[in-house]
């Protein structure tokens, strides 16, 4: 028993170790991976724990239980109408970028590192792909608002690209071990087999558990336990089947988050958690296999490889990929940058170890190096580069926080809680008059919290600055009321100098705009509307928030746009002389 609570306090303690160093990360500007990771480290053979742990096996089986979680969780919060705005382009990335990466960078190392040409593209194939788990980690927590274009694409494509990483790793190392047995149509029926039978498990697996979810009445803790332990089934059969247990188990929680019911609000919550969870345990294990000496040893390498993979492969991969979509050239250097590697690659370096490949532990260590530069230069950069290359949009005003009320299956009443900001519209006025003449129906507070203490109101109350409001207001009210109490006079010249000083209706003729300020503008599009106008100038992609043409010295930009993704306002900044 002694022995068994060892191991507990062991593993508990380096868990909380690695959640107290999350606040270290913030200060230092470093990602919260990355602190996971170093704790790992520190406590593994040559850190200060002494830990000896070399068992791939368990490492690989914690690796992917923990990866097929996060899958599960960014599918979970996944919109659909990403797919609308990112599918094509992502699934061009997720497939030929990687495949245009792994060439390109496998042919570097093979000359570089000079060593057999497929060991180099196994190398390649190894780090080739982005990592979900990065991905939608450090975007969701730059603190940075991405043009919704360059999101969905970021966040689709590493969810769905880890097939194609898998198909090449496993045919390299067949390829390497067996040569004689390796052709290329058993190679491309495993790749159809891997997509085939994991979109059709995914997509079965998805309805199947959003239809339990709908129709069980089960105990409000449950409904969580019971999507993680679906999503594994999921994950598991498909691999068992030879499809791609990642895609399937990505695609089933999408299918899962896009259906609202009553255990929607609940299980997000639970599996915020368990997600954070199973990116600390992973990381803290793969942390304990390395050795910082070899790391070392092999730094050189990594350095030339990570730099030749951000600076030259991935990107003529995105712009090879991309170019038929119309992305303009701040939007495919970002999307080239934010190509984070994380757990993925060191998991994949560990089959070659399994497998008894030649030269693999210089395979893991270079790929492990690698992934420590992509965390630390690309991961901490993500919100500095984002604004650097204007691919960022103005934060939206939101909720301090919500709930739901429901009162049968399809029935809910929306709470939502507002903190005052200093100097926004609500401070100094009474709580009911702020929502009072919302878009929908007027908004009445319920609750005022003071000092964190619940204060009662009066006809003389009045909010001031940190105080937080809740209310039942529709989805429609929430962002107007919102901005009352976030919007603030440095907030809106943050808005004027991004969308400009006039707002103008989508569906005005371009003609009457032209007229009005003197432009030039040929026949043809001075019979367009503005919206049609955007649409022909972005040639068919669909202008989202951000996007912004110009007249003449004058810039058009998308203010907002509704849930189908249809311009409602557009910003009009005058040239300033």
């Amino acid at each position: 028993m002694d022995g068994i609570n060892s191991l507990f306090l062991l593993g508990g303690l380096l868990l909380f170790l690695s959640v107290i160093s999350t606040t270290l990360s913030a200060r230092l500007g470093l990602p919260l991976l990355l602190m996971f990771l170093g704790v790992g480290m520190l406590a593994g053979e040559q850190g200060v724990g002494g830990i000896e742990f070399d068992n791939f096996f368990t490492a690989t089986l914690i690796g992917q239980l923990a990866l097929a979680v996060i899958l599960l969780d960014g599918g979970l919060r996944t919109k659909l109408e990403s797919f609308r705005i990112g599918l094509k382009p992502a699934s061009i990335l997720a497939s030929w970028g990687v495949v245009a990466t792994v060439g390109l960078l496998g042919v570097f190392a093979t000359i570089y590192m000079g060593v057999d040409w497929r060991l180099g593209l196994l190398m390649a194939a190894i780090v080739g792909s982005t990592d979900a788990g990065a991905v939608f980690s450090l975007l969701r927590n730059s603190g940075v608002r991405l043009n919704e274009r360059v999101q969905a694409t970021l966040e689709i494509e590493s969810g769905a690209n880890d097939p194609m990483a898998i198909f090449l790793v496993t045919a390299l190392i067949a390829l390497t071990m067996n040569p004689e047995d390796a052709g290329v149509i058993s190679f491309i029926l495993m790749l159809l087999q891997q997509l085939g039978f994991g979109l059709a498990a995914g997509y079965f697996g998805g309805k199947v558990l959003a239809r339990l979810v709908h129709r069980l009445n089960l105990a409000e803790g449950l409904y969580a336990l019971m999507i993680v332990s679906g999503g594994l089934l999921v994950f598991a059969f498909t691999n068992l089947i030879g499809g791609s247990g990642f895609l399937a188990v990505y695609l089933a929680g999408i299918l899962v988050g896009n259906q609202h019911s009553h255990a929607t609000e609940h299980v997000l919550r639970v599996m915020d958690g368990l997600a954070w969870l199973a990116q600390a345990v992973m990381f803290v294990v793969l942390g304990l296999l390395v050795t910082p000496t070899r790391l070392w040893e092999h730094g050189l390498d990594a350095l030339a490889i990570a730099a030749f993979l951000m600076l030259v492969a991935r990107p003529l991969a995105v712009v090879s990929g991309l170019w038929k979509f119309h992305y303009n050239p701040r939007e495919l250097a970002y999307i080239s940058w934010v190509g984070l590697r994380g757990a993925v690659p060191i998991t994949l370096a560990m089959m070659p170890l399994m497998m008894g490949v030649p030269n693999a532990r210089l395979l893991f260590d270079v790929a492990f190096a690698v992934v420590i530069l992509s965390l630390l230069i690309q991961g901490a950069t993500i919100p500095v580069v984002a604004h650097w290359l204007k691919v960022a949009v103005p934060p939206k005003p939101e909720p301090a926080d919500s709930r739901e009320i429901w009162l049968a299956e399809n029935e809910s009443v929306p709470l939502t809680a507002y903190k005052v900001i200093a100097d926004s519209d609500a401070e100094g006025m009474h709580p009911d008059e702020v929502g009072s003449d919302l878009p929908s129906q007027p908004g009445r507070c319920f609750a005022l919290i003071r000092n964190h203490k619940r204060k009662d109101l009066a006809a003389d109350t009045r909010l001031q600055a940190d105080d937080v409001a809740w209310y039942m207001v529709s989805a429609d009210d929430a962002e107007p009321l919102a901005k009352r109490f976030a919007e603030t006079g440095n907030t809106a010249r943050m808005n004027l100098d991004f969308f400009g000083e006039f707002v103008v209706n989508p569906s005005s003729l371009a003609g009457d705009l032209a007229a009005a300020y003197g432009l030039q503008l040929d026949e043809e599009e001075r019979e367009l509307t503005l919206r049609g106008l955007f649409k022909k100038r972005f040639e068919g992609n669909i202008p989202v928030e951000g996007d912004r043409i110009e007249i003449g010295g004058f810039e058009l930009t998308v203010k907002e746009t509704d849930k189908d993704g249809s311009m409602k306002w557009i910003g009009l900044k005058c040239p300033h002389a």
